[in-house]
């Protein structure tokens, strides 16, 4: 599956933003890459120019949210956001949200979701365990390899929100229009399925602007499939 180009059906490839100020940034461009996208590392406001969507890795959150501050990027990574596809994985999932369950941190709020961070333990407690994934189409439901390392989960979701993943009965993947966050690391894995799914909401959003209409979250899903 990482060979197939999902880019953008044999149209100028899509072009994706990875946040590289911390964390693993890398291993989201690799496998972009191999999906045929085009990867731009994003550390700048002016980097967000001319993207189709964005990742938010997984890294540390709290430093990762004093690095956004400190270079200008909160506010335009917030709006970015609001019109285009996002996705974020463990701490990209803590700093898409609204709120978390314990201290205070820069967040982008731009998921209705309240999360617990670190839920499933500190870095001594990572582990590997199956994903109950539930996305559009048939390729995006199953089991999924899950890598949690010091990851969070989602303890409440707001109106419009999606739960599309789930751990040991907890929610570790949410969607809201066309932006999804995840608590574990679909890009330490072999399964392209949550990037595949993520270029495909990209895709379709690209083909809705050509057309001068705003996407909506409901034809979004539905173009993904």
């Amino acid at each position: 599956m990482a060979g197939e180009d999902l880019s953008a059906g044999g149209e100028v490839p899509l072009t994706i933003g990875v946040l590289a100020l911390q964390g693993a940034f890398r291993e989201h461009a690799q496998l972009l890459k191999s999906l045929g996208a085009r990867v731009v590392e994003v550390r700048l406001a002016a980097h967000l120019a001319d993207l189709d969507g964005l990742v938010i890795p997984g890294g540390e959150s709290t430093t990762m949210g004093k690095l956004m501050e400190e270079y200008g990027l909160s506010a335009p990574l917030r709006a970015f956001a609001g019109d285009h596809p996002v996705l974020g994985t463990c701490a990209g999932l803590i700093m898409l949200a609204t709120r978390t369950t314990e201290g205070e941190q820069p967040l982008l709020g731009v998921l209705d979701v309240t999360v617990r961070r670190n839920a499933f333990g500190r870095q001594v407690h990572s582990f590997e365990a199956p994903v109950e994934l539930s996305l559009a189409g048939q390729e995006g439901a199953g089991s999924f390899p899950g890598v949690f390392i010091r990851a969070p989960w989602v303890e409440e979701l707001g109106p419009g929100v999606q739960a599309i993943a789930s751990c040991e009965g907890r929610i570790v993947g949410v969607k809201q229009g066309s932006v999804l966050g995840v608590a574990f690391h679909p890009e330490l894995t072999e399964d392209a399925r949550l990037h595949a799914y993520f270029l495909r909401l990209v895709t379709a959003h690209r083909q809705k602007a050509a057309l001068g209409a705003k996407p909506d979250s409901e034809s979004l899903a539905k173009k993904a499939i």
